[in-house]
């Protein structure tokens, strides 16, 4: 009897244990997406290991204003904040010194570290492109430049890649005054990629700072 009761409970600790193995992993370790206390959306794209889950499940953001942010942020950085290219632009977003210093961020190591403080960045250097190029967008935007609708969500993200300047410039002279980056993107391919989002929320600010 007492070797049956061994028996029946060494299966037991064996199952429990077993069992253990195939614990899944709490939600918050997968949570690639999360809003912040501004109710700014903050994500996180996940690892190759992780893409390979046989039952991931992505959100759809579709082209919400999330949409857009998410969008732009795997075509420049594949979504990691941290990420320094080989030509100093940073984060997320892929932000310059000169561009974070005119919404007010000095301190290098304090935007790399802070992803809240990267999507409020984003969000300010919108507001200020977004004034400059108010009569464009006004003036061209439903029209199509060397076979791509020009749409308002398009021309922010042209101004993203090359600045408001650069898209002046290629929308007045109908696409004949090209961009291309230093890796050789053309701000056509950003006017195509990125056209057709709601970016509406955006509010037209020549003087948007970002709070610390």
């Amino acid at each position: 009897m007492i070797k049956k009761w061994y028996y029946f409970a060494g299966l037991l600790m064996a199952i429990a244990f077993i069992s253990l193995g195939f614990k899944p992993k709490e939600t918050q370790e997968n949570s690639w997406f999360y809003v912040g206390e501004d109710e700014e959306i903050i994500y996180q794209v996940p690892t190759q290991e992780e893409s390979q889950y046989v039952n991931l499940e992505l959100p759809y953001t579709g082209k919400t204003y999330t949409g857009f942010k998410q969008a732009i942020a795997i075509r420049e950085s594949q979504g990691q904040y941290k990420l320094v290219n080989s030509f100093g632009y940073m984060g997320k977003y892929q932000f310059g010194m000169s561009a974070l210093r005119s919404i007010g961020i000095k301190d290098r190591n304090h935007f790399l570290n802070n992803p809240r403080l990267q999507e409020r960045a984003f969000k300010a250097l919108l507001s200020i492109n977004k004034a400059q190029l108010e009569d464009e967008i006004e003036k061209f935007e439903g029209k199509v430049i060397n076979g791509v609708k020009i749409t308002e969500s398009g021309i922010l993200a042209a101004a993203h890649l090359g600045g408001a300047g650069s898209v002046k410039g290629y929308l007045n002279s109908n696409g004949r005054r090209k961009f291309k980056d230093g890796f050789g993107t053309s701000m056509k391919s950003y006017f195509k990629k990125f056209g057709g989002y709601d970016t509406s929320n955006i509010v037209a600010n020549m003087n948007a700072k970002v709070k610390l």
